[in-house]
């Protein structure tokens, strides 16, 4: 078994596409060497670092918070345990309060559109004579509010 991979390894290992892996390379999220004819190398640790780049995209996070998540990680050696002990806390508080979120519209939206009109201008139930229109554009009774976030 090859000690490096080429981008089309890594992207067939991974799954996840050339373009998006050199895109990370790109952003700092993993690296790269070239070899003598320029081809792109990767160690076979950033298998690893592509996995835990696509955990961290599925909790929210964005790929300022993965790289700084990524750069506190040892150099020189394979993370261990505690290493992703650590990582996967701070992206917890993350998940909850995403999840959180993801619960408050889901009980908005039923007790919004639940009637079926529709129309916030003409909803006699949530929003009588429109005094939501107030607040400026966008779905309000949808969005977390900045002080819930």
């Amino acid at each position: 078994m090859a000690d490096e991979l080429t981008v089309g390894e890594l992207a067939q290992r991974s799954g996840v596409a050339a373009s998006a892996l050199r895109f990370y390379e790109s952003r700092g999220l993993i690296s790269s060497r070239r070899n003598k004819g320029g081809q792109r190398r990767y160690e076979r640790a950033m298998l690893r670092r592509v996995a835990v780049i696509r955990a961290a995209q599925a909790v929210g996070l964005s790929l300022d918070e993965i790289r700084s998540a990524l750069d506190a990680l040892p150099s020189g050696r394979t993370p261990n345990t505690r290493d992703w002990e650590r990582l996967s806390r701070g992206w917890r508080r993350k998940l909850d309060a995403r999840i959180e979120e993801l619960e408050r519209l889901r009980d908005r939206l039923t007790s919004c559109i639940g009637c079926g009109c529709l129309s916030l201008s003409t909803c006699g139930l949530l929003n009588p004579g429109d005094v939501v229109a107030r607040e400026g554009p966008g779905a309000h009774y949808l969005e977390v509010p900045a002080t819930e976030r």
